[in-house]
Order: structure tokens, then sequence, then C-alpha cells
């Protein structure tokens, strides 16, 4: 199950954080917010009765929260992503902070302020490969964690867990992390703007805007949309007003989005964006888009009641709102 995702982040005023989810079938995803004192059951460690509140998209489990992407109340962020045939999961071991893949977001943004702080965790941390339950197994992920100061990319991999840090802020799926930072050694020559013509002594027309970014990939595979994201993200200029980041946040992730129909993954069945986020983390504010819905939603964390035991949900709204004007 080669599901195909994207991941970025970009600091303004505020830090913003979010993702493009890519599958071909819905999982009825809601925006769930974790208060403080809802119980968080581990299986290998001390359940955690009191931790930082957290506010993100999870799948549609009633009794646990199985976030996809979140930020807590400190500002940290987190998004899990497929890492098909590359992410290893290992036996406990004694003496470590024995982590199921699953309880990884709830279990760092429950106890974590910074990257700084998980990058302190990670040292200890072994991800073991327990299941959610028999109908929900392990998916293969890797993550992308950042907040206002720097962003790293945790993989366990065969060889160990390993993190990256991560100068581009963006991240998809396979290969692993290191590869596909080495991979836009390729694209150096790309720019925003027009190119010179160093092809020999012959007169060559800039026909057309845009000439700069000629070769930047326009697939739909992960090396090209970790080099397209980038390319976009990198090149991307926004005031501090919170609203224009927030759509542009929005616009880059759309660079790399899949329509239904390009991707084929089985008879009559098609990968596209099921929904693309955007926080704004230190506002505690969850948006987002859903393929059918290109309107942008948002919920605060701040509006509830973040002493509850209680998770808070919404789900999606997944239907296209259009603003008539006449």
């Amino acid at each position: 199950d080669n599901l195909m995702c994207t991941a970025s982040e970009f600091l303004s005023k505020y830090y913003y954080f979010g993702r493009n989810f890519d599958y071909e079938i819905s999982y009825n995803e809601k925006v769930t917010v974790t208060p403080r004192n809802f119980p968080l059951p581990f299986k290998l460690i001390d359940d955690l009765d009191e931790h930082f509140a957290f506010i993100g998209l999870t799948a549609g489990v009633e009794e646990y929260p199985l976030y996809y992407d979140a930020c807590n109340e400190k500002g940290l962020a987190i998004a899990g992503l497929n890492f098909d045939g590359y992410a290893d999961y290992k036996e406990p071991v004694d003496d470590m902070v024995n982590i199921a893949p699953f309880e990884l977001i709830p279990y760092i943004l429950g106890t974590c302020s910074s990257v700084s702080e998980v990058k302190d965790l990670i040292e200890n941390l072994n991800i073991v490969d327990i299941n959610f339950s028999d109908s929900l197994p392990n998916s293969p992920l890797h993550w992308m964690i950042g907040d206002k100061k720097e962003c790293i990319v945790l993989e366990s991999l065969k060889d160990g867990l390993k993190f990256y840090d991560n100068p581009v802020g963006v991240m998809t799926n396979n290969p692993s992390f290191d590869v596909q930072l080495f991979n836009l050694n390729n694209y150096r020559c790309l720019s925003n703007d027009t190119p010179s013509n160093n092809f020999g002594d012959i007169n060559l027309d800039v026909y057309s805007r845009g000439m700069g970014a000629l070769g930047l990939p326009g697939d739909l595979s992960s090396m090209s949309r970790f080099v397209k994201v980038a390319f976009t993200k990198l090149n991307s200029v926004v005031s501090d007003d919170d609203l224009e980041c927030i759509s542009q946040f929005f616009h880059i992730l759309a660079s790399v989005e899949q329509q239904r129909g390009c991707t084929l993954v089985g008879e009559d069945a098609y990968e596209i964006t099921l929904y693309s986020s955007c926080m704004n983390t230190d506002k505690g504010v969850y948006y987002y888009k859903t393929y059918d819905n290109s309107q942008i939603n948002g919920v605060d964390m701040y509006k509830e009641d973040l002493d509850s035991k209680a998770l808070i949900n919404y789900p999606l709204s997944d239907r296209e709102n259009i603003n008539m004007i006449n």
C-alpha cells in the first residue's frame, strides 16, 4: 500500500505546518482535540493521565486518537507519512522508551514542547512493532517534526532509528530522507528568474515566462513531489498577514496535489488528495480542505475546554460550499 503524501512548513510571523493526505479511500477522518486530562494509554510504557493539549486530524476510531498530523499547545507539530518498504519497527528493548507507531504522535505532542526536546527523547526511543488492533495493523511511516526554530525527519530503518535535520522543511515518501535531500543537487540550476543562454553561440529566444524552472518535475512520484514542493516552498513569498499565509500554504501544497484519474491504484480506484491541512501552531488552529470541499475550514483548539477528560471531535466538512455572489 504505497500511498503518497506530502508535508511542508514555513515560518513568517506565525509557524505553519501541514500536509496533503493522498489515498484512494477515506476512513471517516475527523479533526480531534485531545485535552490535557484525556488519559492516553500506552502498550509498553506508563499511561499519561496529564499532558499537553493538541489538535489534529485522526482516523475514525472512537476510543483512541489515531493522529495523521497534529500540533500541541507549545507550537510543536508533527505529521506521519507513508514509508512503505523502508520503515522497520523493532522488538521491545529493556531500558528504552518502547512506543508503537500509532502512539508516537500522542506521546511526542503530549510530552515535548520543542524539536530540541524531541531530539533528546529520540536518544532513548524504540519504535516497536505492536499493532493498534488485529483489524488495524501498523502503517509503515516516517515523521516530519517541526517548530519555530527547527525541523527534523524521524525514520525507523533496518539499521536503526535515525533523525535528519530538515533544511528544506518538506517531506514526501520513499526513498529515505537523506537520498531525497541529495537528489535536490540535480536541480540546483532551476530558478524563479529568466535563465541566461548558456547553450552556445546561437541566439535563443525567451518565448515564455517561467523558463527558469524548466526541468522541474511535474509527475506524481514521491521523489518528484519532493523536488516540486521544495522548489515551490523555498521560492514562496508571503507577508506576515495570517490569512495570506494560510492561503499561500494551501497553494504550496496544491503544487503537488493529486487529481482523480491520474494515479490508478486498482480497478476503478484512483489516489486523490483526500485532504490538505495547515496548522497555525501559534494560535492552535487546524485548517483543512478536502477533495470535494475547497473551502478552507478551521477548528480552534482554544475554543474548547482544554482541561477536559474527553476527546472533542469534528467530522470533516466534505461537500463543496460555493459562495454565490448573485
